[in-house]
């Protein structure tokens, strides 16, 4: 569909939300689309990593299209994957936001689905379908406490401030602050650089770094060894084992 654009790049899925004209808010068209392309990245075993942006340099997303509100709670996708087709989905791999502009309400959402976030100079944050009566749906009461804590995203959610990139790197929300317009390449280095580490034990780590928040540190320690453990011996980790022996030892990537 035009109004959202997926692209294969070697092992790395990008998705594009083409709405510019309309800071790419979602319609129900696109959610739809956003779950068939999140089912599509899961089952496909040559698909490493997924990233999101928006298209132009004004905005990542602005959340839902607010004219096709009845579409978007009663798509096919609406009570699988949330209604705008992401906030229940789960691909088992990993996720970047890259985002450029605008990140309000629903895009907050999908911003937060993503493990982490790249945001451009320029980007802004903000529960802003706050001044519409409007609540979060996808996700949003959930993960924003979970990743900048109780208070910034209780202040966000309450308030409906504005917050531009560096405010949101501050409290966690944002993980690195690019140049304008660099979002989407800095994502797209970092997730060539995690496609090409061995995939069994990331995605274990991963999961159970997901599936143990808020469970006690004797639970958590428990999930972790049987989520994690069996990657042990996994071919990748025993060939990465044999090149530390033999001295090879690629550099780490470094925060922009």
């Amino acid at each position: 569909m035009d109004e959202l654009l997926v692209e294969r790049r070697g092992p790395v899925t990008v998705a594009t939300l083409n709405r510019p004209e309309a800071h790419n808010s979602i319609t129900a068209a696109m959610a739809v689309g956003l779950a068939e392309t999140i089912d599509a990245f899961t089952a496909d075993d040559s698909a490493a990593v997924l990233v999101v942006t928006g298209a132009g340099d004004r905005a990542f997303c602005s959340g839902a299209n607010l004219k096709d509100v009845d579409e978007l709670l009663s798509h096919p996708h609406t009570d699988r994957a949330g209604p705008i087709g992401f906030a229940k989905l789960d691909p088992g791999k990993p996720t970047i936001a890259a985002v450029n502009g605008y990140c309000f309400a629903g895009g907050m959402e999908l911003a937060c689905w993503c493990d982490f976030r790249i945001a451009s100079a320029n980007a802004e944050f903000g529960a802003l379908n706050r001044r519409w009566g409007v609540p979060f749906i996808d996700g949003g009461t959930q993960r924003f406490p979970r990743i900048m804590g109780q208070g910034n995203a209780l202040w966000l959610i309450e308030t409906g401030i504005r917050i531009d990139a560096a405010r949101a790197q501050a409290i966690g929300l944002v993980q690195e602050v690019v140049a304008e317009g660099a979002a989407l390449d800095r994502a797209l280095e970092l997730a060539e650089r995690i496609a090409g580490y061995p995939q069994a034990s990331l995605r274990a780590d991963r999961a159970a770094t997901l599936a143990t928040y808020g469970v006690s540190l004797e639970a958590g320690l428990f999930m972790e060894a049987g989520i994690c453990r069996p990657t042990g011996s996994d071919p990748e980790m025993v060939e990465g084992l044999r090149n530390f022996v033999a001295g090879n030892r690629p550099e780490a990537p470094r925060p922009a």
